[in-house]
């Protein structure tokens, strides 16, 4: 049954610039519709991200790791596929009919999209040069390169007194990895290998319409003063619901990995930080500081700490959720912490629940892996993707009911389920954790997951890709394929808080080897999928390879990596279909089942 939904109707001029709510229609959509199918890897999309503008429900945006502006593997050594430097890879993408239908607009930046070289390595390597971009603007102009792993939401904008209001306008907020384009560490605009970029603006048709003036300048949030910095895995959130007593605030976690990623778990930790004015400014604090370093006073100490979540509640309560690991004990988990005081300070993290994140262990890759060989990273699988029913935009209608998702591999390979746990009083205790994809068979495998609830807390959406066939030993051959799909569910939301999920959408599958790493060494789709929720209709975005094509040539250089063969490297537009490492991004919209 659907709750009452409360609505308090401002601003209707406002209102009626947006499109009216059209018939729901159910189905795969293309998000990243305007991204070319062939030469790789500028066909190449993957990590989603979506947002969902509540003052305007059918207003969304999406992200995701875009390569629609880096060179060809042609450009230069045909054998290559680099990120060409300096060129941007955050895609955006609108959508104001609900998610029915996307835009991908093109702005100017910095691009090589021009470089595609000709078959030979006698070509020189490619220049780039100020022209069309399919990523978030701006960067270049101000010493900056965007470098993917987006994250999106919605708030008010702030007011001349710095008050926030609806009656301002919607803005968006699109905060993405971000390093210096200057070569050299005196030129760079800030401290550390990679900080976090937060772009925005509060004018989606205009951004939508390719008017770069519609986005402000980027700002740089940085992970520490250290030089050695890395963040990575960020999440961006702003405090939607009037009735909050922080309304407006905007919420960043990201971990700082120290020396860069490749460090391994015990070398990161966790930092969220705050914004009270817009995005203007940002005050950061150490949520969790890692047992190896005695420098600083940690709030609480862990081995290790990223894939982090955040949301707000209708009163303006804080959660932050995100996946740990325990050096001393061996285990992973996922632990929240919580804020009462607009984030001025946290409650002491708890884990929440014990997991272990899928796969096996690659050497080539130097990472786990779950579909097979040379397959796609799976890392963070079991990091926690949460949502709140704060009743945004008023939330005079919230629930505050928390929904969490995620992939555990502590079941062994070949059954990793989709779990998933509810909390109605604030996150101090969780329903037990169930199997939501068929108990993970080997034939219903997740991978990665997230969950919308609806802002009355009358319906959640989960959406998550699925492996439908056993981890391969091998990469060769047609009966080695990858099949990967991406699936919604839905379910209603009970009295007690409980959710009784059904099936309501399935894409269409395809051959994950034909994915890939830039370097080639492996398939490559990233560590996300996302969903939004409103009132009426469920959006979810998640990636996709129906339109990938294996390339023979490069499963054998991948398998000979493994086992010591003498295959050479293949030259991937030369070598490989057309097609070959054209990952998408797809989504859906799905009406309430139960207005």
């Amino acid at each position: 049954m659907r709750r009452l939904a409360v609505f308090l109707v401002a601003a209707l001029g406002t209102l009626l610039a947006f499109p009216a709510m059209p018939a729901i229609a159910q189905g795969d959509i293309l998000v990243s519709n305007d991204s070319p199918p062939t030469t790789f890897a500028q066909n190449k999309q993957n990590e989603p991200a979506i947002a969902v503008d509540q003052r305007h429900p059918m207003i969304l945006a999406a992200g995701a790791n875009e390569e629609i502006d880096i060179e060809a593997c042609n450009a230069g050594d045909d054998t290559t596929c680099p990120f060409t430097p300096g060129i941007g890879t955050s895609g955006i993408y609108f959508s104001t009919d609900g998610g029915s239908t996307w835009t991908q607009p093109t702005y100017t930046g910095l691009t090589a999209r021009g470089c595609l070289g000709v078959v030979g390595n006698a070509d020189p390597p490619c220049s780039p040069a100020v022209g069309p971009i399919g990523t978030v603007p701006k960067y270049y102009e101000n010493g900056l390169v965007s470098d993917g792993d987006p994250a999106l939401a919605f708030g008010p904008v702030p007011g001349e007194d710095g008050s926030f209001s609806w009656d301002n306008g919607s803005r968006l907020y699109y905060a993405n990895l971000t390093a210096s384009l200057g070569a050299k560490r005196k030129d760079s605009p800030f401290k550390g290998v990679e900080g976090i970029g937060v772009s925005r603006t509060d004018d989606v048709p205009a951004a939508a319409a390719n008017d770069k003036s519609a986005w402000q300048p980027p700002v740089v949030v940085q992970a520490s003063q250290s030089n050695a910095a890395f963040a990575d895995k960020e999440q961006i959130w702003a405090d939607n619901a009037r009735s909050s007593d922080f309304f407006g605030n905007v919420y960043l976690c990201f971990a700082n990995y120290k020396g860069g990623p490749s460090a391994g778990s015990n070398a990161h930790t966790l930092v969220v930080a705050r914004s009270t004015d817009g995005g203007d400014t940002w005050g950061r604090q150490i949520l969790v500081k890692n047992t190896s370093s005695s420098s600083g006073q940690p709030f609480y100490l862990i081995s290790g700490a990223s894939g982090c979540t955040v949301r707000t509640a209708s009163n303006g309560d804080v959660y932050v959720f995100w996946a740990g690991f325990k050096q001393q004990t061996q285990t992973e988990g996922i632990y929240m912490a919580k804020s009462t005081n607009g984030g001025q300070s946290y409650t002491m993290p708890r884990r929440l629940f014990t997991t272990k994140h899928t796969g096996v262990f690659d050497p080539a890759l130097g990472r786990s892996v779950m579909d097979g060989i040379a397959g796609a990273r799976s890392d963070l699988s079991n990091a926690p993707s949460a949502d709140i029913a704060n009743g945004a935009p008023y939330g005079g209608d919230a629930t505050d009911e928390i929904v969490l998702t995620w992939v555990d591999g502590k079941f062994g390979l070949n059954h990793e389920p989709v779990m998933f746990t509810t909390s109605t009083d604030g996150g101090a205790t969780w329903s037990a954790p169930e199997k939501v994809n068929g108990s993970g068979t080997p034939s219903n495998r997740g991978y990665y997951s997230a969950p919308a609830i609806s802002p009355d807390g009358a319906d959640v959406y989960l959406v998550y890709n699925k492996w439908s066939e056993p981890y391969k030993d091998s990469a060769l051959g047609p009966s080695n394929d990858r099949p990967l799909t991406g699936v919604v569910l839905h379910g209603e939301v009970a009295g007690d808080g409980s959710v009784a999920f059904t099936q309501v959408h399935e894409g269409t599958s395809g051959d994950a080897r034909g994915s890939s790493q830039n370097d080639q060494v492996g398939e490559f789709l990233g560590d996300y999928v996302y969903a939004a929720a409103t009132r009426d209709y469920g959006a979810a975005v998640w990636n996709d390879v129906r339109d990938a094509a294996d390339c023979p040539a490069e499963d054998a250089w991948r398998m000979s990596l493994r086992t010591g063969g003498s295959v050479p490297r293949p030259a991937p537009k030369n070598d490989c279909p057309p097609t070959f490492g054209n990952s998408d991004i797809y989504g859906a919209r799905i009406a309430d089942p139960t207005p």
